[in-house]
């Protein structure tokens, strides 16, 4: 099968239908969650979403892969109605480690959907993000909606025929997070898959390897046994005046404002 082409769910799930939810991808700087909530934006706005977006990324200077003070996060507030802000208390936060599910954990509402990338949380994990003791075992996310899922080893898995190293491979995990929450949110994989061409138009493998993880990420939302609690949901076009319109971030903007 060709990897670039969707693969169509024989069933559509039932949706819980919200005007607006606020989600938060995190995870080290260099896990790419810029990129990821970037093109989570993309794929909203083209579905005809109002938004705004936070991106929040560390200092130049890396800190220590695994600790907090190098977590990087992108936020996204997007719905049905007019958009304002980038939100206050996310709904959906996307953790690719223990070090980004200790800085944001804070910030989730109690009943908040927490997805965790379970691959990430070894013992040498745990002690840079400053676990004494795994979340999963000390109770302290009980009062959120947790969907657990090794993310790290299901990506290599993804991409095992392509023989990359084990690194290289967990290059492509940021995708196969983005596919899934795209699925959450039935939300098209197209104009990702448009970019990773243009983006890595010289490097073939490369776009491979994120097409194979983008996808199985989307297809392990279709096909899984979600818990109970969790459901995907459906998020409406917003009532926005036809136009042109553009993404833009506030440097862009201030460098328009100069110019004019």
């Amino acid at each position: 099968m060709n990897a670039s082409v969707e693969a169509q769910p024989s069933v559509e799930p039932q949706r819980e239908k919200v005007e607006s939810v606020v989600v938060r991808f995190a995870g080290d700087s260099g896990d790419g969650m810029q990129i990821t909530g970037d093109q989570f934006t993309v794929a909203a706005a083209l579905m005809g979403n109002d938004y705004a977006t936070f991106p929040d990324f560390p200092a130049e200077i890396r800190a220590p892969v695994g600790t907090t003070f190098g977590v990087s996060a992108f936020q996204i507030n997007f719905g049905s109605r007019q958009i304002l802000t980038a939100g206050d208390a996310p709904d959906v936060l996307v953790a690719l480690n223990p070090a980004a599910l200790k800085v944001n954990i804070s910030d989730i509402e109690p009943g908040g959907l927490i997805i965790v990338n379970t691959s990430a949380f070894k013992p040498a994990n745990l002690r840079k993000a400053g676990y004494e003791v795994s979340p999963f075992e000390d109770g302290s996310l009980d009062n959120y909606r947790v969907f657990d899922i090794a993310i790290s080893d299901l990506t290599i898995k993804a991409v095992e025929d392509l023989e990359l190293s084990n690194k290289d491979a967990l290059r492509c995990k940021n995708m196969w997070a983005l596919g899934l929450v795209l699925w959450l949110f039935g939300r098209k994989r197209g104009p990702v898959l448009d970019w990773l061409h243009v983006k890595f138009a010289k490097k073939p493998i490369v776009v491979e390897a994120n097409i194979a993880a983008l996808n199985a990420g989307h297809i392990y939302g279709e096909t899984s046994e979600l818990p109970i609690n969790i459901v995907p949901y459906q998020v409406d076009k917003a009532k926005i005046l036809p136009g042109l319109y553009r993404s833009v971030v506030g440097s862009q903007a201030m460098a328009y404002g100069l110019v004019a």
